[in-house]
């Protein structure tokens, strides 16, 4: 038999877990889905599905020490941005 604990399957949370999770509402994850500003999901069955690692990386992203510190990255709000505006002004039309 062997020493090291078999290695558990990852979990997935749907959205309203992984907004309880995160601290945040529901909405305000399908938000951030939208915009492109949020964790990474995966569509299972047409059911979105957050991996716990990346919903744990999506917070370390914005983890700071002091108001002054720039960070590792940045946890963008909810909204839509000016890049993301301007990348839809030049996309051609279909």
């Amino acid at each position: 038999m062997s020493a090291q604990p078999a290695e558990l399957p990852p979990r997935y949370l749907r959205t309203p877990e992984a907004a309880r999770f995160l601290g945040l509402s529901g909405r305000t994850l399908e938000k951030h889905r939208t915009y492109g500003t949020g964790p990474r999901y995966s569509k299972l069955g047409g059911r979105v599905v957050y991996r716990v690692e990346d919903l744990q990386a999506w917070v370390e992203r914005g983890t700071k020490a002091s108001t002054s510190d720039p960070g590792v990255g940045t946890v963008l709000p909810a909204r839509r941005h000016a890049s993301d505006v301007l990348l839809r002004v030049n996309q051609p039309r279909r």
